[in-house]
């Protein structure tokens, strides 16, 4: 009955341990990743430093990385970026620091990634380069920095659409779509590839009633 006591104390005792120590872990994530969100480079360096494994996750599956790219946190991405966080680790919705900062046009914190081994044909949730998304939301400098990285510009995401698709089917048809259309003409896109449909990217112009982007197809042969 004594050894049963003492087995059962043992147990109870590691028990508390583990706990305590996962405890003291998922704290310790949970810091690194309000630091990265507040800006706090003094406090991330303090927990890295402290042994705080870099590219630990929130519950949404994030590193702290990727939750200073949602913040814009420039100073705070580089901090960890260039402390070894991993550029290309993806989130439970399948975004990366890489991915996100090319959507939102967070254009610092991409050319940081691109310095730091972006992959450039990862994909987002919906099969889409970074290129995709930064088309469609009229981000003219990022789209340039994807293009002089080497992104595909012809890549065709799930819904069977490329950027140039993309940036005139969800685009406004005004300047900045106007600017991205021509780079991405420039850089090789081809203005006949048609969506999953048959409909081609002048097709789309026309159908908007984008004349300058139309013009700019025209030109490059669309038809």
């Amino acid at each position: 009955m004594h050894r049963l006591s003492s087995i059962l104390a043992a147990i109870a005792l590691l028990f508390v341990f583990v706990l305590a120590t996962t405890t003291g872990k998922a704290m310790s994530n949970t810091a690194l990743h309000a630091a990265a969100e507040a800006g706090d480079t003094a406090s991330i360096e303090k927990l890295l430093a402290g042994g705080t494994p870099i590219d630990a996750r929130d519950g949404s599956g994030a590193t702290a990385l990727l939750v200073a790219t949602h913040a814009n946190q420039v100073e705070a991405a580089k901090a960890l970026i260039e402390a070894g966080a991993d550029v290309n680790t993806k989130d439970n919705i399948e975004d990366s620091p890489y991915l996100y900062a090319g959507a939102r046009g967070h254009l610092e914190i991409l050319k940081l990634t691109l310095a730091h081994g972006a992959d450039l044909k990862s994909t987002n949730r919906y099969g889409g380069t970074a290129l995709v998304p930064a088309s469609e939301r009229g981000h003219v400098e990022t789209v340039r920095t994807l293009i002089e990285a080497g992104v595909d510009v012809d890549h065709v995401n799930k819904l069977h659409w490329t950027a140039l698709l993309e940036a005139i089917i969800l685009g406004d048809g005004g300047e900045r779509h106007r600017q991205i259309v021509d780079l991405l003409v420039k850089a090789g896109a081809d203005v006949n590839l048609a969506d999953g449909k048959g409909v081609t990217p002048l097709q789309h112009a026309r159908a908007g009633g984008y004349k300058a982007i139309e013009a700019i197809l025209v030109a490059a042969g669309a038809h």
